[in-house]
């Protein structure tokens, strides 16, 4: 039989060396082109034999897994195989050179497959190949360290080429193969992963699961939402009661998008952020010259809110004083603003929430029995983030979305990552779920969060990884009878650690937070900012 038309070894003096930089900068010119492991495969075949001699060239790689069955590797790519002969390469773990190869790992060489026993001629009758000598070489593809194929080859005995060159040769090849072999699975994960956020998100942003801006499918929130809609349409007072950082703000606004209301003023206002001496002002306005510094009258908030609806955040903040003026208003719906006479009708639905029990602040004096009840008409309980974990994964894809928009980042969180997430119990509810996402986004290293990359974010770490604190004592709160005024303090007489300690204890309430480290709202509120805690 005539020798193959390419084989160099017909061209006398062939300068091998050159043979084999061609061969490999046209390999890398295939990479550059495409990272698509079958035409570049493919095309490494072919350059094997034009250039090199090394013909019927195949990659044989390891079937899909089915249990219980035998595992086996199929001819994937060739060049110089007829399809024929391709589909009958199909070879046992074990089985023949190339399957001893799969088993083992190692590469084999048959100088002669006429005398080795073991060669099968499974793909090429021998009667379809040169009458010389024929040499059989085979080596291990890998990836991260496992044989997941052979890249194979024939070779003619009395090439004038020495077989160790072939042999390095083939090993950068067999490399270069399991390299794009193993890009290939990452991309291929990285595509499900992908698929799988994208659902996730789809599933995050449905309508049925986003109404007014509520992010979930609950049993517990929708219960709260379905109490929430058939009280929307009457004027009746609403109370949310809950846990810090379950979204009342949210319910609130919930409440006045459901209703007659919608297309007027929603106002909030959150009383722990008000100071004693200024809640009627705030709340009531003032008319000129009502104090030092009103040159105008100014409308009140709930002024500012008629026809519409005014939430009161932390209401049980509000100082007894207040608690009277604000039953009458609800009750006459008529305000006086602070220096004035004349009253001014108003027509507004209150909405208030509170994380603190009223019926025991009652019971303690510290909250008016009176509109105790005039606002506990129709009370709403929302739930903890602990009570709907099925929301978490839609809630944390939210925050990723909305962090990676803000930042300009693109982070995503993958399923171990979720499911972590899901486990954890929330002290901190949606808030603290929120922060975490937005610091994960900022700090994260890689744009595939796992869970393990997730750990160091979560609170546990955080407190861990936290100083100790020195054992210095808790400034006590000032006692009622402290002068009115105050020590001059600097701006850095609290670091960080303490005033982040004070709002803990103290639940987010930042006039008792200041009040116990002796400063007024003022300067504990400029003491944050500087601190960057807000």
């Amino acid at each position: 039989m005539p020798p193959h038309r390419s084989d160099p070894d017909t061209q006398p003096g062939t300068d091998w060396h050159a043979q084999e930089l061609l061969l490999m900068r046209e390999v890398m010119k295939l990479v550059g082109r495409s990272l698509a492991p079958a035409f570049v495969l493919r095309e490494m075949l072919h350059l094997m034999s034009e250039l090199l001699g090394l013909n019927r060239g195949r990659m044989v790689l390891a079937d899909e897994a089915v249990p219980g069955a035998e595992r086996t590797a199929s001819v994937r790519h060739a060049y110089g195989l007829t399809a024929e002969e391709a589909v009958r390469g199909v070879f046992r773990w074990g089985e023949g050179i190339t399957g001893r190869v799969l088993a083992s790992g190692l590469p084999a060489i048959v100088q002669d497959v006429d005398a080795e026993p073991l060669f099968l001629f499974r793909t090429v009758a021998r009667a379809q190949l040169p009458p010389q000598t024929v040499a059989f070489i085979a080596l291990p593809i890998e990836v991260n360290g496992a044989t997941v194929g052979v890249l194979a080859c024939h070779r003619i005995r009395s090439r004038q080429r020495h077989l160790n060159d072939d042999l390095a040769l083939l090993r950068i090849l067999a490399t270069l193969a399991g390299q794009l072999l193993q890009l290939e699975q990452l991309v291929a994960e990285e595509r499900r992963q992908l698929a799988a956020r994208n659902q996730a998100l789809e599933h995050a942003l449905d309508v049925g699961s986003a109404r007014y801006g509520l992010i979930g499918r609950s049993p517990a929130l929708l219960q709260a939402l379905g109490e929430l809609e058939r009280v929307s349409q009457s004027q009746a007072t609403v109370l949310l009661l809950g846990e810090s950082g379950t979204g009342k703000e949210l319910f609130a606004r919930a409440v006045h998008l459901a209703s007659g209301r919608r297309d007027q003023p929603f106002i909030k206002v959150n009383c722990s952020a008000i100071p004693d001496t200024l809640f009627e002002s705030e709340l009531f306005g003032y008319e000129r010259g009502a104090f030092t510094g009103a040159s105008t009258a100014r409308a009140g908030w709930f002024e500012q809110a008629n026809s519409g609806t005014i939430f009161l955040d932390e209401i049980g903040e509000l100082p007894l004083a207040m608690q009277s003026k604000l039953l009458r208003t609800l009750q006459e719906g008529t305000l006086v603003r602070l220096g004035g006479t004349r009253e001014i009708r108003i027509d507004v639905r209150l909405v208030a929430a509170t994380n603190r029990d009223l019926a025991r602040e009652v019971q303690a004096g510290r909250f008016r029995q009176d509109l105790y009840y005039r606002l506990n008409v129709i009370p709403i309980r929302l739930p903890s983030l602990r009570e709907r974990r099925e929301d978490v994964r839609a809630l944390a894809l939210h925050f990723v979305s909305r962090a990676n928009q803000a930042h300009q980042r693109n982070v995503n969180l993958a399923p171990d990552a979720l499911a972590r997430l899901e486990a954890h119990d929330w002290p901190g509810n949606i808030r603290e779920l929120g922060n975490l996402i937005e610091r994960l986004v900022l700090l994260a290293d890689h744009t595939l969060v796992t869970a393990a990359a997730l750990e160091r974010f979560m609170p546990e770490a955080l407190s861990n990884a936290r100083p100790a604190p020195a054992s210095a004592p808790i400034p006590p709160a000032l006692p009622a009878a402290a002068g009115l005024v105050r020590d001059y303090q600097s701006a850095t007489s609290h670091d960080a650690q303490t005033l982040q300690d004070a709002l803990t204890r103290h639940q987010g309430n930042q006039s008792r937070a200041a009040q116990s480290l002796g400063l007024t709202l003022r300067q504990f509120s400029y003491r944050l900012r500087k601190a960057g805690l807000r």
